[in-house]
């Protein structure tokens, strides 16, 4: 009879200990910038991520919301969402991977450089891709940010030659998510 009382113990703290271990955000910070020197600004950012970690086992999964880029200028972010993005069409990007080495518990106030490494899918296209993060811990929230580069072309993003010059060949993304247990 105790071994009943012990195992029924496990499985009502289960899923308390299993879901400790996870931390998430919907409300994480995308940015990108693909700006020529010279010509107008072209840059955008979303507040919109959706992150989840799993602290055990270092696996991250982010969801950006392409329609949520918001630019400086209206037309831009038009063009972005109509010829660009085709956020009608790919609604989303998508990143799924794991943080190499990662140790919730060993991690401080001090960020610390962790190797991510994954799948990135942006219109309806995947590419894998390996980034550095800085990780840290404040309180009960685990804080990932990172920046990386990108080419339209992989990912079948077509830039018309009439603009082509207006817009740089690499597309510079920097993220920050804050990520609540």
């Amino acid at each position: 009879m105790d071994k009943l009382k012990y195992i029924a113990v496990l499985l009502l703290l289960a899923p308390t200990l299993f879901y400790g271990q996870k931390y998430s955000t919907r409300a994480g910070l995308v940015k990108f910038e693909a700006s020529v020197q010279s010509y107008e600004e072209v840059a955008a950012e979303n507040k919109t991520a959706s992150a989840k970690l799993d602290a055990a086992t270092g696996e991250i999964a982010v969801l950006v919301p392409m329609k949520a880029f918001r630019f400086k200028v209206a037309l831009m972010e038009e063009h972005f969402n109509e010829s660009y993005a085709e956020t009608g069409k790919y609604p989303k990007a998508t990143f799924t991977g794991k943080i190499d080495g990662f140790d919730a518990g060993k991690l401080t106030a001090t960020p610390q450089a962790f190797t991510i490494s994954g799948d990135l899918t942006i219109h309806g296209k995947t590419k894998k891709i390996n980034d550095t993060a800085k990780i840290s811990k404040s309180g009960d929230k685990i804080i990932v940010t990172g920046d990386f580069v990108i080419k339209p072309g992989d990912f079948d993003i077509e830039i018309p030659k009439v603009i082509s010059k207006k817009i740089a060949d690499t597309v510079s993304i920097a993220y920050s998510l804050s990520l609540n247990k």
